[in-house]
């Protein structure tokens, strides 16, 4: 490809002996495009993202915290650390430098190139600033997806708990110990969280964070007042007891949840009048002698002494196998909410199941990294918040093309956001930067994640670990033993002798 002559090339250019096919197509845009090449792709993100949050949210204080003209003000500090957790094992350093850059292109002077300052200023971010960036990028994705995903005009949220591991210090051993099987100083902190996802959207509406040694009741018990009026509930069967069932339409909230196995139904028990259908049937629920341990005195004494439940049996077909599954639920009404709505909501619940994966294993957010429960909580909070901008995005796309939010792949929207945003910064007009927006929701909405009825995704490990010996006691106790695998066979070697 010949090189246009008649525009001067950037020093770089002139001496770099890669890729020289693209010398003119850089050189005829000038240098100021070449900059934008290599820019901080930053700004392309927060400023199509900038409408999700509500102006004030990350404005500067008229006094008090925040409100110091600083490098890393509060909202360059939460756009550096949503573009940090939406790349993988990126280094507080590496957002560093990306900043310098910024800075550098944009003539604002020079930044420290320290990574302290911009420690300190995640330090200083609030808290409570990452958990109102989190409910309102939620609202944005409900509202744009619509209707799609509710019952009867009803919002269905989804919650169930998981777990991260955490950096292994004292402050996170002391509020967030690790499991007791683990020897001390051999394992890591583990925090438990419990989510509220959006069945419509799959955007995360709140989080409930605690130590592991927490039920999963006793979390959602917390999140009860985070659950609105008119809200219907899908749970697994670890929430499907007395208490959530007896107290949460008192709130105006119904709940679908899959029946505990402790429990035993026999439909042959009904009546006549309470029978709904084929293994649909009314049966009424006493309250328990003893106290849970979840309630206080006051509130199990607002206990109902009996309640009234809906129990559905049906037999799922999974690759040849017959799961016998029962539904029980708060939803009493057969004509409005038949079985076999019901029954296709919980089904739906397996979306959660891809949804965690999508925060934690997509996004890297299986370990966290910083090192006290404080920032701990502000980490996890800003990867919901990354991945509800996401959903923002992918809402868009389904707004666009009426399409249903699970045929959209999370990982492909993810990958074309990284790609697009550089070339959406490097654009020289609004009308070409709006265009490469356009093309991005049509990438999104052509990426389509196949119909793959009754696929099996076991939770097995195929690559092999390296065989190094677990770490059975602390670092400073513990004596690696040379030639391992010479050692291994003189031990077996020596037991069979001995046998």
């Amino acid at each position: 490809m010949a090189v246009n002559r008649a525009v001067a090339l950037p020093p770089y250019m002139k001496t770099t002996p890669f890729f020289p096919q693209w010398r003119a197509q850089l050189a005829a845009c000038g240098q100021r495009t070449a900059r934008s090449v290599r820019q901080f792709d930053l700004l392309a993100l927060s400023e199509h993202f900038r409408d999700l949050l509500p102006p004030a949210l990350l404005a500067a204080a008229a006094e008090g915290p925040g409100s110091r003209d600083r490098v890393y003000s509060l909202r360059l500090t939460f756009q550096g650390w949503v573009w940090q957790v939406l790349k993988p094992k990126t280094s507080c350093r590496e957002v560093v430098r990306a900043v310098q850059g910024l800075f550098q292109s944009q003539g604002w002077g020079a930044v420290d190139q320290s990574s302290f300052p911009y420690i300190q200023a995640r330090l200083r971010l609030p808290q409570d600033r990452l958990v109102q960036a989190l409910q309102s990028t939620a609202q944005v994705a409900n509202a744009r997806v619509g209707v799609q995903g509710r019952i009867h005009g009803r919002p269905v949220k989804v919650a169930d708990s998981s777990t991260a591991q955490l950096a292994d210090t004292p402050e996170n051993q002391a509020l967030y110990p690790q499991p007791s099987s683990q020897q001390p100083g051999c394992g890591f902190p583990l925090l438990k969280f419990l989510p509220l996802f959006s069945l419509s959207s799959g955007a995360i509406s709140d989080v409930v964070m605690a130590d592991w040694k927490n039920h999963d009741a006793r979390l959602l018990h917390q999140a009860w007042d985070r659950l609105e009026k008119g809200d219907v509930l899908l749970v697994d069967r670890a929430f499907g007891d007395y208490v959530n069932l007896a107290m949460l339409p008192l709130r105006g909230v119904d709940v679908v949840a899959r029946l505990p196995g402790a429990r035993k139904v026999d439909f042959r028990r009904a009546q006549q009048k309470q029978r709904l259908g084929p293994k649909d049937a009314l049966f009424q629920w006493r309250k328990g002698g003893q106290p849970s341990d979840v309630l206080s005195e006051q509130e199990w004494a607002q206990l109902p002494e009996q309640i009234t439940v809906r129990i559905i049996r049906f037999v799922a077909r999974i690759r040849g196998r017959r799961v016998r599954v029962t539904l029980v639920t708060t939803l009493l009404d057969p004509v409005l909410y038949p079985a076999q709505e019901l029954i296709a909501l919980y089904r739906r619940r397996w979306q959660l199941e891809l949804t965690l994966r999508h925060v934690k294993t997509t996004m890297g957010m299986e370990q966290l990294r910083c090192q006290s429960p404080e920032m701990v909580r502000k980490e996890l909070l800003a990867y919901l918040v990354a991945y509800n901008l996401i959903r923002c995005l992918m809402a868009e796309a389904v707004a666009q093309a009426g399409v249903q939010m699970e045929q959209l792949s999370f990982k492909g929207t993810v990958d074309a956001v990284r790609t697009f945003t550089v070339e959406i910064r490097a654009a020289r007009s609004k009308k070409k930067r709006e265009q490469l927006w356009e093309e991005l929701i049509r990438t999104i909405i052509a990426d389509k994640v196949p119909r793959r009825p009754g696929r099996t995704e076991p939770r097995a490990v195929k690559r092999r670990p390296k065989a190094y010996p677990l770490l059975n006691r602390p670092r400073h106790q513990f004596k690696e033993i040379p030639h391992r695998s010479r050692y291994r066979r003189a031990a077996a070697t020596q037991k069979s002798a001995q046998a």
